[in-house]
């Protein structure tokens, strides 16, 4: 319940004030199966502009310190990721990774929608960056399609480095779902999880129009 007034009634107005956003391609977007939805990531409000543009709700995996937080600035920041359909992980640790990707197949399992920035952090620059394989293992070890999502127009909205969020028109694209099932065999295999995910970078470059460079991005301060 709160996720829907989450997104129709405290961030839904603000946005559309700012962003007047648009969905181009929802269609690729199954309508009750699982499904891994892949964006570029350019600004803090990506997450709210997809949880608003698309009909299902999508839920992220996001660090464990967003929800353990004590007094009142924790509880609200607690119902805040929670509302905005995250679930926490532990990002401490040699496991790290392997929870949140396990995270992610249950949430797959259970038929719901999981969110995900294959870059796996925002771009320092504006230019897409080399995708983290994460994405391509769970893609292939659950058989949901992964549905690339091109972000436009957010960088405008809420420029990096600027607490001010300006007007501008946010653009969220969706590509054609891309079918990894045939690889599954192979699943163990780096190789073919490297060119899963590099696949899914070039779609991602295509329907952005970003500048590709063959780096990891590097993250940003909390």
């Amino acid at each position: 319940m709160w996720y829907w007034i989450f997104k129709f009634v405290l961030i839904g107005p603000v946005l559309r004030i700012f962003g007047r956003p648009a969905i181009r391609g929802a269609h690729h977007i199954p309508a009750s199966r699982p499904a891994i939805l892949a964006s570029n990531h350019l600004t803090v409000v990506d997450s709210f502009f997809l949880v608003l543009t698309v009909r299902r709700r999508i839920t992220f995996v996001a660090k464990n310190e967003y929800f353990t937080e004590g007094g009142a600035k924790g509880r609200a920041k607690r119902w805040f990721f929670t509302a905005a359909g995250q679930v926490p992980i532990d990002r401490s640790g040699a496991s790290a990774a392997e929870s949140a990707l396990n995270t992610a197949r249950k949430i797959l399992d259970d038929g719901k929608v999981w969110g995900i920035y294959p870059e796996g952090t925002r771009s320092p620059d504006g230019r897409l960056h080399k995708g983290k394989t994460g994405i391509a293992r769970v893609a292939l070890a659950t058989g949901a399609p992964v549905v690339p999502i091109a972000m436009h127009g957010t960088r405008r909205v809420n420029p990096v480095g600027s607490r001010m969020w300006r007007f501008g028109k946010v653009t969220v694209t969706v590509g054609e779902p891309l079918d990894f099932s045939r690889f599954a065999e192979l699943r163990d295999n780096r190789h073919v999880v490297r060119a899963a995910t590099d696949e899914l970078m070039h779609v991602l470059m295509t329907l952005s129009g970003q500048e590709y460079v063959d780096d990891y991005a590097l993250r940003r301060p909390a």
